[in-house]
């Protein structure tokens, strides 16, 4: 039963739950960011002329602005990784006590 849910994408992982949450907080913000900076007032039911120009260029900035991060976020996310696993490593190694040296010349 599990696996026909999965199947048929009725029950999601939770990283997908996350991306939605993601997805969901950015366009809510890009939605507000763009409103406020291109609807001066609410004195008409629809948008003008102006108003909606700017708000598809604003949104088109955005998304674009978005993507590239998205793209530099991918494209350097391996190597921050695997510096981090170095670093940790590093300080798992120097974290662990070392047992003293004994010389038979000192006793």
């Amino acid at each position: 039963m599990e696996k026909t849910k999965q199947r048929a994408g009725l029950s999601s992982p939770p990283s997908r739950l996350f991306q939605l949450r993601d997805f969901l907080l950015v366009y809510n913000r890009m939605t507000e960011l763009c409103f406020r900076r291109c609807v001066p007032g609410l004195l008409q039911r629809g948008l003008d002329g102006s108003e909606e120009s700017c708000l598809e260029g604003c949104a088109g900035k955005l998304v674009r602005s978005n993507q590239r991060l998205m793209a530099a976020y991918v494209r350097l996310m391996p190597a921050l990784v695997q510096r981090r696993l170095v670093l940790d490593s590093n300080s798992q190694h120097s974290s662990q006590p070392q047992a003293p040296s004994f010389s038979p010349s000192a006793a």
